[in-house]
């Protein structure tokens, strides 16, 4: 089976990052206003509740599967079924001494499934890098 295509969900991606801001922050952030239209779509507003529905300003629309605050977010969009998450980093052995723990940093993630094709997929894999390039641009302008 080639890379990313799954028995059940179709063709998926994951990305991941970590950044320099507490987990508290980065949820903040990416479950605001305008984290939301950095992920989701411009104007999009979700209500905190499975079931509940949303549109995005580009015409988007989509359900809340999933919402557990400070941790995730999982929500149809189109076709699709993309999921947010925020955690802690774990210790690495490349932590330096004085760096501060884990709680000053956080790994966002992406997850995308049930997309069409390979080429739906690598488009996908583009589009939640440069999400996740915009997201830790607009935590370092809250400084």
């Amino acid at each position: 089976m080639p890379t990313g295509l799954t028995k059940d969900a179709g063709w998926e991606i994951g990305v991941s990052r970590t950044l320099p801001r507490s987990p508290s922050t980065v949820w903040e952030f990416i479950s605001s206003p305008r984290g939301l239209s950095l992920w989701l779509g411009p104007g999009a507003r979700l209500t905190p509740e499975r079931g509940s529905s949303y549109a995005t300003d580009t015409g988007v629309t989509g359900e809340v599967r999933g919402y557990r605050p400070g941790d995730r977010i999982r929500v149809t969009h189109g076709d699709t079924t993309v999921q947010v998450t925020v955690s802690a980093a774990t210790a690495t052995a490349t932590a330096t001494v004085g760096s501060g723990g884990d709680d000053d940093r956080a790994v966002l993630r992406f997850h995308q499934e049930r997309m069409a094709s390979a080429a739906e997929r690598e488009r996908q894999r583009e589009y939640w890098q440069r999400v996740l390039d915009q997201v830790a641009e607009a935590l370092d302008d809250l400084d």
